[in-house]
């Protein structure tokens, strides 16, 4: 009887059971006392919406409240780079923030694209907060259908 109990309490897969129960009954714990304060996740800025075809792509960023002369685009291969400035809001006096979530400074974005870009082709423009780049695809990078020969 001694042996057994022995045996049964140093069993290594029961000691590792009751190490995960344990430690998912902390996780819980943990989740319940953080909880309060909300998800905190980190989201890159700007927003962008990445969509292709055969031919080209079309990035759309979304950038309220962005001077365009204030906005930096560049391109190399198949990464695309948009950095600029959000000025932040002059207060007047007696105001203050009792909430304030929006994006003040200065930002960088890299976007890898699904192919390589004719640079030289590129166009952007800007409209009510949203940038909207077209990328044109690189003729090189373009697939091409290969002729059979008779033999």
């Amino acid at each position: 009887m001694l042996v057994r109990d022995i045996e049964r309490t140093l069993n290594p897969w029961r000691m590792l059971r009751e190490f995960e129960r344990e430690f998912d009954r902390l996780h819980r714990e943990f989740d319940n006392l953080f909880s309060q304060f909300g998800e905190v996740a980190e989201v890159e800025y700007p927003r962008v919406n990445l969509l292709s075809d055969a031919d080209k792509a079309l990035v759309q960023v979304e950038i309220p409240g962005v001077e365009p002369d204030k906005i930096d685009i560049t391109a190399h291969e198949d990464t695309l780079v948009i950095k600029g400035k959000r000025e932040p809001v002059e207060l007047k006096e007696g105001q203050r923030y009792h909430l304030r979530e929006r994006y003040e400074g200065e930002f960088s974005r890299t976007v890898k694209l699904p192919f390589r870009a004719q640079i030289d082709g590129i166009k952007a423009r800007y409209s009510q907060g949203i940038l909207t780049i077209e990328v044109p695809r690189a003729e090189e990078d373009k697939p091409k259908k290969i002729a059979i020969e008779k033999a």
